[in-house]
């Protein structure tokens, strides 16, 4: 996909010189034409998902320093992107100002802010300058730069979009960073730009994001591109003529470096990378550290290619432990970022205006032999025997300095790669005799990132030592963290590993063509044997890839023994044959002997380039996991992408999570998928398409795999959702150490260890008629949210009726494949199949239970998971009680009867509504679901948008705040009640507030049909309340009898479980309301406290209808919801299924 900055030049690269008519700036409404043509495509999703969320964690960051703040922003235009931060951030806003130029945007910026005050809690009124921001002009600028004046200076300053044209742009920055507050503490800059490196003269970012995977897309119209193209090239034709005809080339152009996507038809889409850097006033505190420590040389080159993209302020290369002391020291003074080159290969091991750490200089390797020279044969580790390597060391250094004494280490398998390898894993070839290379660390230097104080930590020898070291009080807790996720914890100048005797290896090579689909699996069901027959002295890897379009397998089998007692075992030669290639190498010979390094594709031989991401796997064989590996090789962005299964287990999988914070233990296999590309084709589109393959292949196999590797994994926002599986158990410990070890965040862009969040799991039951698009929409949606760089989030789909399926398979023969995956095959069996089922429910009633308990036990690890196949009248109210610590919610697929007679390819007067494995045709029942979606659109696009209009705000971090508000009491009111204080959300700061915001968001209806809220005593009397005055609806209270003065009318009710008496008994009570508050309202919505069970609601509901209000016009919303007492259930069997009941959340217990 073709970049937008590269769609930039091609189009002014199509003025030819025969065009002689001076370019001319454009007005401003051809300006505001060609922004909104790009704000009506997918440019809205950045700001969705980057800008939007970016700048609420950099305003979130401000307010740690101060109560509110002042902004100014630079080209606004005709809304402030502030309007769509939180609203909490925006109330604590009391100065607003702008500098707008376009006089159409300034005026349409003034009306907005009177009009829609979205700075409600504004001191002064906005002050929106009607020109441009300048930097060279202090005789005539608008707003001067002295710090002093608190009028004229910020505490923030928002460029959004708006620094395109402004040339040199540093000085413009420098200009801006004169503007920003000194105290209580420096101001922010804050930059969103699409994603190219400008150079900022030396100035350094305190924080730099990145979003990738934005785009832009465009109507294919040619009205839509005459004003799009100029606003992308900045400029039209002064002839009319001449203009006419460069429109005419430009639609030309933009067509033809477009790409086309099947689920946007009729659109142009574009690349349209984002970066998000701030800056303090600390940016030009370079000048102090250059004083002191050396710099690199400028010629200095990483092995990384991606690493080389990146544009790094400085990259200073300390030669002592003294110079680390000193660069950490001034990044902690100045609260701002550093990287760490070791190897070189990690792609974040530079990163764009910041300063970079070159541990080159940290060279050595030190052999500690042992005393005693006794050969343990049966463990293979030489006692007292370590080997000490400096940060600086490579893979290749450490084997070949070992080997002259005989010695190895078992690390991975490039002599080039650095200290990133072993901090964080090291995968090799004995890793099944002797573990990881992470779990044979015994000892390490380490430079702390909050003070520069140097700490030792386990066995480290006494010579190497450097002057000054303690042991950290917390020495268990980072050693065990440096094993496994070593790069964020500090600057590590050395580590000590275990050492063992350096054997010698025998490597077999096997290479077989692929020509069925069948095949692959059956072969990697040969690996797969083999494998786990093998002793841990042998490993088996695997190679899936294309050459001239044909599939093959490469398998490569290596021994290791210290006598060269080399033996093939007999089950491998009569599974795999005859070998194709065998050899005999020392531990330096066996670097050479990667198949995609020698023989695979004829060898790279170092001219490529490559991406890649590494999940592991127990069962290779499974047919899900073999069609996606297979269908990755076949959709290939170039002939040279391969997949790459190293067999693991073994001592890897003896240690434990308490041993080593490397949080995945439980595989057989690492599987690395690569994409490669010739080297020369780096920046271009091909490198974007298969670096999004890469992510693609390892979202489809996200739910199947059982851990991610973290060695790979950065600041890159798809990588987010990764990073999450890459620790298992021990990320919250991880998150809390590195919180503790780096409270500054100055290491910030190794692999993210973020503390997961304390959140509810999202369970959403999708329902509809057979063929109305239910397992569709589900993947769709679970797609949505997986891919949303700003929820981090992993969701995925499975079916309920599987395993109906797959036990009606077995009984009659049926293929269990074809039932799962051909609608056609499916469609026949369908009356056998719910013939079947409804056998099962007769014999054992409980089986839909059992099923959905199933169905989400099995699904592992997830944030939102969508179960299709129910086949339940109300699933929601019947099922939810079984996951009462999850938010669960239903969404009804509907189709037309036209569309679903094209679907199931019958005629119209053939479908009719049934009750079977797929769906319940609800238009006869008296249930109202949570959601309805109209599934009647060809492609995916109605499917997405719904997703993210009312999916994805289901997970918005508000949620967890609030939920953190609702403590827990034990033994309250009596003993065995774990009581939820739901009511303390009012009484800590800011909780009503925040609870009435998502009360007001998260309504599912038009707040302009609700005449009236009605609220009952106690709790719900304080949440209505206040969202009554937020939305000017008028409040009905309900209230114990005898409370109101006439006219009233009552009802019975019985007491709450919680305010029930010890022995169980239930009172009754009398409530009472005004029948006239809600006689003649339309809608009215209930608002509550707490849903249990389902008694007080109940009871308000029948008091509604007694005053002559219909149950379709009744909506309920409460906090929070207590599924186990299936309060949701007791209202439908009394007939309120029709009324739409809304929670916010979820608690388990009583």
């Amino acid at each position: 996909m073709v970049s937008f900055n590269e769609l930039k030049k091609a189009l002014v690269r199509d003025v030819t010189t025969e065009m002689s008519s001076p370019n001319q700036p454009l007005s401003d409404s051809q300006y505001n034409k060609g922004f909104d043509v790009l704000m009506n495509g997918t440019e809205r999703t950045s700001y969705e998902q980057f800008i939007i969320p970016e700048l609420s964690q950099q305003l979130t960051s401000l307010l740690a320093s101060r109560p509110t703040f002042s902004v100014i922003e630079i080209g606004p235009g005709s809304k402030s992107v502030l309007g769509h931060v939180p609203l909490h951030l925006r109330r604590r806003i009391r100065r607003y100002a702008a500098f707008e130029p376009n006089k159409i945007s300034a005026t349409s910026l003034e009306d907005w802010i009177s009009s829609c005050s979205p700075f409600p809690c504004l001191e002064t009124a906005p002050n929106i300058h009607r020109a441009p921001f300048i930097f060279d002009d202090e005789k005539n600028n608008i707003i001067e730069t002295d710090p002093s004046n608190d009028g004229q200076t910020f505490d923030l300053i928002l460029f959004c979009h708006s620094m395109y044209g402004m040339k040199p742009k540093e000085k413009f920055v420098k200009k801006a960073l004169n503007m920003l507050v000194s105290s209580p503490e420096s101001g922010k800059l804050v930059i969103f730009h699409r994603d190219q490196c400008f150079e900022l003269a030396g100035l350094i970012s305190d924080h730099t994001a990145i979003f990738p995977t934005g785009t832009v897309s465009v109507a294919d119209r040619n009205d839509v591109l005459d004003a799009f193209s100029p606003f992308v090239a900045g400029f039209i034709k002064q002839h009319v003529e001449v203009d006419m005809a460069l429109r005419i080339k430009w639609r030309e152009t933009c067509r033809a470096l477009s790409y086309h996507d099947k689920k946007l038809p009729g659109y142009l889409l574009f690349s349209s990378p984002q970066r998000m850097l701030s800056l303090t006033r600390h940016a030009n505190a370079l000048v102090d550290l250059v004083l002191q420590v050396p710099l690199a040389k400028e010629d200095r080159v990483v092995k990384s290619w991606e690493a080389r993209l990146h544009r790094p302020t400085s990259i200073f290369r300390p030669t002592t432990v003294k110079h680390v002391q000193q660069c950490i020291q001034w990044a902690v003074k100045h609260k701002l970022k550093l990287t760490i080159i070791g190897g070189g290969h990690s792609a974040h091991c530079l990163w764009t205006d910041t300063v970079s750490l070159d541990m080159e200089a940290f060279d050595r390797v030190h052999v500690i032999t042992s005393n005693n020279d006794v050969h343990d044969a049966n463990t293979r580790l030489v006692p007292n025997s370590l080997i000490l390597a400096e940060a600086g060391c490579k893979t290749g250094d450490i084997i070949r300095e070992a080997m002259k004494f005989g010695l190895t280490v078992p690390l991975g398998s490039r002599p080039s790669v650095g200290a990133g390898l072993w901090l964080q894993g090291g995968i090799g070839h004995l890793s099944r005799l002797h573990g990881l290379a992470c779990d044979n660390i015994v000892g390490a230097v380490i430079v702390s990132v909050i003070s520069g104080q140097i700490f030792h930590i386990g066995e480290v020898p006494t010579q190497n030592l450097p002057a000054g070291a303690t042991r950290p009080k917390n020495e268990k807790d980072l050693l065990w963290a440096i094993k496994g996720a070593g790069t964020n914890f500090g600057v590590v100048i050395s580590v000590t590993f275990k050492a063992y005797w350096a054997p010698n290896y025998s490597v077999w090579n096997w290479i077989f063509p692929v020509r069925e689909e069948t095949e692959a699996g059956l072969k990697l069901g040969d690996v797969n044997s083999i494998a786990r027959n093998l002793t841990r002295s042998f490993s088996i890897d695997a190679y899936i890839y294309s050459d001239e379009n044909q599939l093959h397998l490469g398998v490569t089998m290596f021994q290791a023994s210290a006598d060269k007692s080399f033996e093939m075992p007999p089950l491998v030669s009569s599974i795999l044959g005859p070998v194709k290639q065998c050899k005999e190498v020392d531990g330096f010979g066996l670097f050479e002997t990667e198949m995609y390094m020698s023989t695979m594709l004829g060898g790279h031989s170092g001219k490529s380039s490559s991406f890649k991401r590494c999940l592991f796997f127990n069962n290779i064989e499974d047919v899900q996991i073999v069609d996606i590996l297979r269908a990755a090789i076949q959709n290939r962005t170039t002939p040279f992408c391969y997949l790459h299964l190293l067999q693991c287990g073994g001592a890897a999988r003896d240690n434990t999570t308490k041993d080593s914070a490397f949080g995945c233990r439980d595989f057989e296999f690492a599987c690395v998928i690569t994409g490669v590309w010739p080297r020369t084709q780096t920046e271009t589109e091909v490198v974007r398409t298969t670096i999004q393959l890469v992510y693609d292949v390892v979202r489809n196999l996200l739910s199947f795999c059982s851990g991610i590797y973290s060695a790979d994994l950065g600041p890159d926002p798809r990588d987010n959702t990764l990073a999450a599986k890459a620790f298992g158990v021990n990320l919250p410990r991880l998150a809390q150490l590195k919180h503790t070890m780096d409270p500054f965040n100055t290491v910030a862009y190794a692999c993210p260890l973020f503390e997961p969040p304390v959140e509810q799991k999202l369970i959403i039951l999708v329902t509809g008629d057979s063929a109305a698009g239910k397992d569709f929409c589900a993947e769709i949606w679970a797609s949505v949210i997986t891919t949303c760089s700003s929820q981090m989030r992993t969701a995925r789909s499975v079916s309920i009726s599987d395993s109906t399926k797959r036990e009606y398979a077995t009984e009659t023969g049926a293929d269990i494949n074809r039932l799962l995956s051909d609608r056609s095959y499916k469609e026949e069996h369908r009356p056998a199949l719910t013939k079947f089922y409804k056998e099962q429910v007769i014999n054992r009633p409980q089986l839909p239970m059992e099923h959905f308990q199933s169905v989400v036990n099995d699904s592992g690890s997830f944030d939102v998971l969508f179960i299709t196949g129910m086949r339940d009248e109300a699933p929601l109210t019947a099922f939810s009680h079984l996951v009462p610590d999850s938010r669960v919610l239903d969404v009804r697929v509907n189709a037309s009867q036209t569309v679903l007679r094209d679907r199931r390819w019958k005629r119209h007067d053939e479908i009719k509504p049934k009750n079977d494995l797929d769906g319940t045709n609800l238009s006869n029942l008296h249930y109202l679901p949570s959601l309805v979606f109209n599934n009647d659109k060809l492609g995916s696009g109605a499917a997405e948008n719904f997703a993210k209009k009312h999916l994805l705000p289901l997970l918005h971090e508000d949620f967890a705040r609030l939920g953190k508000m609702v403590r827990a009491v034990p033994n309250h009111p009596r003993q065995g009640v774990n009581f939820r204080h739901v009511l303390d959300i009012c009484q800590q700061p800011g909780g009503l507030t925040l609870c009435t915001d998502l009360l007001q968001r998260h309504f599912i209806g038009e707040w302009a049909k609700v005449d009236t809220l009605v609220c009952c005593e106690c709790g719900g009397f304080v949440f209505a309340s206040a969202l009554g005055a937020r939305t000017g609806i008028t409040l009905a209270l309900v209230r114990k009898s005898g409370k109101l003065p006439p006219p009233t009318i009552s009802v019975e009710k019985s007491q709450s479980h919680i305010s029930s008496t010890e022995s169980g008994e239930l009172q009754q009570n009398m409530i009472e309301m005004d029948p006239s508050l809600v006689s003649k309202s339309k809608s009215v919505l209930v608002v509550d406290d707490v849903l249990a069970t389902g008694r007080t609601l109940g009871a308000v509901l029948k008091l509604l209808m007694k005053a002559g209000v219909r149950r379709r016009d009744i909506r309920v919303m409460v906090v929070a919801e207590f599924p186990i007492h299936r309060g949701r259930e007791s209202l439908r069997q009394e007939g309120f299924g029709e009324v739409r009941i809304q929670s916010l959340l979820a608690f388990g217990g009583v």
